[in-house]
Parts: C-alpha cells; sequence; structure tokens
C-alpha cells in the first residue's frame, strides 16, 4: 500500500514510518524565542501519531535563530560563519531540552542526531546513521535530527533542512515526509498574485515544476525556500517516498492541513534499491565524466557507461567515488559510482574495449560505471 493523498500520511498501513521537518519561521518568534506553546500542539501531534502505531522522525531548524538571540548576535547570527557556528551551538542546547520536555509528557524520549552533509554522502557513515536510526525507532525514542551548524562549512553542509528531511527518510526507509512551512503549498506562480493557484499533487518535479518557486526563504530566518523543498522532493521521489509540502502555522498544524486539505502532495516516480537510493541522493561530487550522444542513448536504454563514450573527465575523483555524468550540453544526465581514478579515466576516454589494455597496462574493467551502480536523474 503506498500513500496516495495527504490523510495518508496518517494511516498507519501506507505510512509506518514518518519524517516531519519543522522550518526555523515555525519553531522560532522574530525575538528569537522558541515558540513552546505552539511546539506543545506538534508533541501532542506526535504522540497521538505513535499511539496509532507510527515511527516518528523530528528534522527541526532553529538552532542558529534560537542561538543569535541569546548570544545578541546581529543578523540573526548569519552575519559570518564563526557567528551561524556559535548561535548553532548555544542554540541547539535550548532545542533539544525544549523537544525532551515536551516528548516527556508524553512518556515519549527525544534522541538527538546532528548530522553533516559527509555523514549521509560517504556510503559507511550514511550505513552508521542509517543504524542510529533504526535503533532510536527500536527502543520507541523519537530521533530530533538537525544539520550540525556548529562545525559545517560551505564544503560540507546541507545548507537546508529540507534535503537533510530527504535524505533522513532515505536513510531511515520511511515512508513519508511532511516539510511543514508558512505557505499552504507549491503554487503555480507567486502566491501574491490573484491568480495563483496551488498545485494539490505532482508527479515528477520537472524544470517546469522548478519555474514556479523562489529560492528565498520568506521569513528571512531559514536557508530554504520553495527551491530547496522541490530538491527535497526529487530525493524523496527517486527513492519511493512521498513527500508534502503543508502550511504549519496553524496549532496542531499537521491536523489542520489534513482537515483543509490544502497542500502540494509529491508522489514517487520510481523505487530503487538502497544502494542507488543513496548513490541517487548524493549532492556533492569529487568531479564527473562527460559522454557523447551515443552514449547519452545507450544510457536511456539500460546500459553501463563505456570508455568509448567518454569524451571529457573533471575533477580529482577515484575508484568507488559517485561522479556526475553529464551530456554534450554540458547537463547532469546520472549519477553513478565509477570503476577507475580519474587520471586513468581521462587516458582511457573514447577507446574501444579492445584498447584498454594496451593503455592501462592492466586487464581493464568491464565498464567505467555500471549500470547497477548508477541512477539516471
Amino acid at each position: 500500500m503506498k500513500i496516495e493523498s495527504l490523510l495518508d500520511f496518517r494511516d498507519i498501513e501506507k505510512c509506518p514510518r514518518l519524517v516531519i521537518k519543522l522550518g526555523s519561521a515555525l519553531l522560532v518568534h522574530p525575538d528569537g524565542k522558541v515558540r513552546h506553546e505552539w511546539l506543545r500542539t506538534v508533541a501532542a501531534e506526535i504522540a497521538g501519531a505513535r499511539q496509532r502505531g507510527q515511527e516518528i522522525i523530528v528534522v527541526c531548524s532553529g538552532a542558529v535563530a534560537v542561538g543569535a538571540a541569546k548570544l545578541g548576535l546581529p543578523g540573526g547570527g548569519r552575519e559570518t560563519l564563526a557567528h551561524a557556528q556559535a548561535a548553532a551551538a548555544t542554540g541547539q542546547v535550548v532545542l533539544i531540552a525544549t523537544w525532551a520536555q515536551l516528548l516527556a509528557e508524553h512518556g515519549l524520549t527525544a534522541g538527538q542526531m546532528l548530522l553533516t552533509l559527509d555523514d549521509l554522502e560517504g556510503r559507511r557513515r550514511y550505513l552508521n546513521a542509517s543504524e542510529t536510526l533504526r535503533e532510536l525507532l527500536a527502543r520507541g525514542a523519537v530521533p530530533v535530527i538537525n544539520e550540525n551548524d556548529s562545525i559545517a562549512t560551505s564544503e560540507i553542509r546541507f545548507g537546508d533542512n529540507d534535503r537533510l528531511a530527504a535524505r533522513v527518510a532515505q536513510a531511515a526507509s520511511a515512508d513519508g515526509v511532511l516539510l511543514l512551512t508558512d505557505v499552504d503549498g507549491l503554487y503555480d506562480r507567486d502566491p501574491a498574485h490573484p491568480d495563483a493557484e496551488i498545485l494539490p499533487e505532482v508527479r515528477g518535479v520537472t524544470a517546469e515544476i522548478h519555474q514556479m518557486a523562489s529560492g528565498k526563504s520568506s521569513s528571512g530566518k531559514g536557508s530554504g525556500g520553495m527551491t530547496s523543498k522541490l530538491l527535497a522532493a526529487e530525493i524523496a521521489e527517486r527513492a519511493g517516498i512521498a513527500l508534502a509540502i503543508i502550511k504549519g502555522t496553524d496549532d496542531l498544524p499537521i491536523a489542520c492541513a489534513m482537515a483543509s486539505g490544502l497542500g502540494t502532495l509529491f508522489l514517487p516516480t520510481r523505487d530503487d534499491n538502497a544502494r542507488k537510493s543513496w548513490i541517487g541522493g548524493r549532492l556533492r561530487f569529487r568531479g564527473g565524466i562527460t559522454v557523447d550522444t551515443g552514449c547519452v542513448a545507450a544510457l536511456g536504454r539500460g546500459k553501463s557507461i563505456l570508455a568509448a563514450g567518454i569524451t571529457g573527465v573533471f575533477g580529482n575523483f577515484e575508484r568507488g567515488d559517485v561522479i556526475r555524468v553529464e551530456g554534450p550540453d554540458g547537463v547532469t544526465i546520472a549519477k553513478g559510482m565509477v570503476e577507475y581514478d580519474w587520471d586513468e579515466c581521462d587516458a582511457i576516454k573514447g577507446l574501444r574495449s579492445d584498447e584498454l589494455a594496451e593503455r592501462l597496462g592492466h586487464l581493464p574493467r568491464s565498464c567505467v560505471i555500471h549500470r547497477d551502480h548508477m541512477v539516471l536523474v
């Protein structure tokens, strides 16, 4: 049974494991104080879901905003990296203490996890995070997750908790993701336009869908926006996970959204296996290859990438890295785990299979990227 409507996110049969993401604009007052009473209603909804038998994971923003207020930092703590890191370290203490208190009122235990991009990009650390999530859920705890902004830099951070929520859902084998925000969902144009209409359902995020989004956070507190939510939907849809954007400003926000029927539901477009799901969700790459039109056509038929189809190599990757695959126009068409280091790829690009051994000085592998270790995008 699969999620087909907003109401299905509350159905234990269709959504036994759910990720709920709360943005900074919902969680924090303009003065940097946590919205305790609103958050208490969210905790009550989590308790209700647990009583139904659902397992809940929370991805929670707001540490920088809360910490900046406590430390008296200008610009909401985002004027410099040092300010943001100090604010995050301070604010996270407040956030997790608040969650622990509110969940304890319902007899629930909070378990904190702070993650960086590297924790979910590297295969071994990804599996470690996945195992921790599974154990917390098995023990009846509610994992409360945030990006580890106190140590993250631009090179090793997600930059928004929308994509973090989608990657956590992958790692936890969740069935659904709810992104709570300050708008009703995705509109076909600027919501301020009098003719703007909400899209109730999206089957596959396309370039046209991306054009409808704004990349800015409406509140000014968060680091996301509708663009980051669409990127999260792309990660989820490839992993067979349903994702919905719903308004979260009301008390008991999930119940209110379900009652009103307002929101945008993104339905999965495929259901990759665990390894392909991890590859498809990768956000950072050490390099990639460019392929010709013949190779692009072959990929569409489910083929692997051979050296003969490669026209260019960029970056400094090693065997086993996940790299980008670009078509002749420079657009990324796939992500895959490469079988050669970058210099070997550069040496053999454009060569036929019978020419590889002489160029390499050893027996070649069957392909540069095997179809089983590749995801088309």
